[in-house]
């Protein structure tokens, strides 16, 4: 057990610093004061190879003098006046922001869900070290296996308040437990690498960290002796831990801030379908022990849960109140980073399941490549143009066959979306989640 953030503390410190910035002569005020506390342990070939642990407070000023603004930001050794008076005599030279301001005080939260993000057991040194420990041992006892790339296990608690000048007062805390393990196969120069991880609220939740050593070490062998696959049009499948990323290429073209500077593929997609019918994608912050879930966001907004996408159909941009101005729309609650520069980003993002298998789908594609790795930042959000290099498995009648690497994935996500086909296999492991994904007529570049 460790001490928890002193959120009473922290609620007092983000109020004068509020109180400071009325003073020094700001319209209208926000603070954020920040606690966290970290722990994490590395090991290799069963030696801790370093542990490190981490404390600090960070405090976070924004201030508005008219349709100006200013931020600043400190660890917590800056003198409230100090940091109100600087903040606001950079906000007085600041160039006007017509749109800049503080939430609606009609949007602010009025209550707070219990979203059990707290688990307040605090594991030590030697618990971490363990769970790393295991997840090698299992790691390197699968054949094949040549040695660890190296296996860690972490845990972080933080507390949070924000204050503003309008009236609200909000806090919450949430811990963190993780564990991963990376792992070699092979030798010379046929190694291969891979890896597995895991992230969840409560340490109760997390996996057998000798689960997570066994996936990581049956992925890299059976990514021996890769091939390439010839060039052409074909259906490529996505494991879901690569999914995710289409979700993140996704979720970067509606955020409202890439709408109003106009640097958006979706600019005018609002209300269209830009997916297949029966394809469903959710925000949800108020999903219990969600990693990415809070009672209110970074401007004191309430957190609701909504569909992105319903029945294939673009409902809405990610907004925060800045953007939702500029847009001529109200926030719907996503700003983070309260306290300095707001802006509009996604919780807890999901991609719904469909009906079929894995293996259904597979089966169903008969030749086509299965993709379990991406490389590379090869996603355009102007132009939606898509090119990542990627490695995993051949589809051959309708079965994963032999690995394959050094290929090249393309296609332009407008159509990838539209032509997208979802698995049944859903798991929330991350604070984006996507079962199994097939996309048709995508180019491979190989051999």
């Amino acid at each position: 057990m460790t001490a928890l953030p002193d959120q009473s503390r922290l609620v007092e410190t983000a109020a004068k610093l509020v109180e400071a910035a009325k003073r020094a002569g700001a319209d209208a005020a926000d603070a954020v004061a920040f606690r966290r506390i970290g722990l994490s342990v590395d090991i290799r070939n069963g030696a801790v190879e370093e542990t490190g642990r981490s404390e600090g407070d960070e405090l976070a000023l924004r201030v508005f003098v008219g349709n100006r603004h200013a931020s600043v930001s400190t660890n917590g050794l800056s003198p409230a006046d100090e940091l109100a008076i600087r903040a606001v005599a950079m906000a007085k030279v600041a160039p006007e922001d017509r749109f800049a301001g503080l939430a609606p005080a009609d949007r602010l939260a009025k209550s707070f869900p219990e979203l059990d993000l707290l688990d307040p057991s605090a594991p030590s040194v030697e618990d971490l070290i363990d769970r790393a420990t295991r997840a090698e041992q299992a790691a390197l006892a699968v054949p094949g296996i040549a040695k660890s790339g190296g296996t860690s296990a972490g845990w972080s608690l933080s507390g949070a308040v924000l204050v503003t000048s309008h009236g609200f007062t909000g806090a919450y805390m949430g811990s963190r437990h993780s564990v991963s393990a990376t792992v070699i196969a092979g030798e010379g120069t046929g190694m291969e690498r891979d890896y597995d991880s895991a992230s969840k609220i409560h340490a109760s939740d997390l996996p057998d960290p000798a689960e997570i050593g066994r996936r990581a070490a049956e992925r890299a062998v059976r990514r021996l002796n890769p091939t390439q696959m010839p060039t052409g049009s074909a259906t490529v499948v996505y494991d879901p831990r690569v999914a995710v990323s289409l979700l993140g290429h996704l979720a970067g073209a509606v955020n409202g801030s890439a709408i109003a500077r106009k640097t958006s593929f979706l600019q005018k997609a609002l209300g269209e379908a830009i997916f297949a019918p029966g394809i469903r994608i959710t925000d949800d912050p108020l999903r219990v022990r969600g990693l990415a879930s809070r009672p209110f966001d970074g401007e004191g907004v309430a957190a609701e849960a909504f569909d992105l996408v319903t029945d294939g159909v673009l409902q809405r941009w990610f907004l925060d109140s800045g953007t939702a101005r500029e847009l001529g729309l109200e926030t719907n609650g996503r700003a983070v980073g309260g306290g300095s520069n707001p802006h509009p980003s996604a919780t807890n993002l999901t991609l719904l399941p469909g009906d079929k298998t894995p293996a259904e789908l597979i089966a169903d594609i008969g030749e086509g490549l299965y993709v379990t790795e991406l490389i590379g930042h090869g996603a355009n959000g102007v132009t939606g143009d898509y090119s990542r290099g990627a490695g995993g498995y051949r589809i051959r009648n309708g079965q994963l066959a032999e690995a394959v690497s050094e290929i090249t994935i393309a296609g332009n996500m407008r159509d990838m979306f539209r032509r997208l086909i979802v698995a049944n296999d859903l798991e929330y492991r991350y604070a984006f989640n996507s079962p199994t994904v097939a996309i048709e007529g995508m180019m491979i570049a190989g051999r």
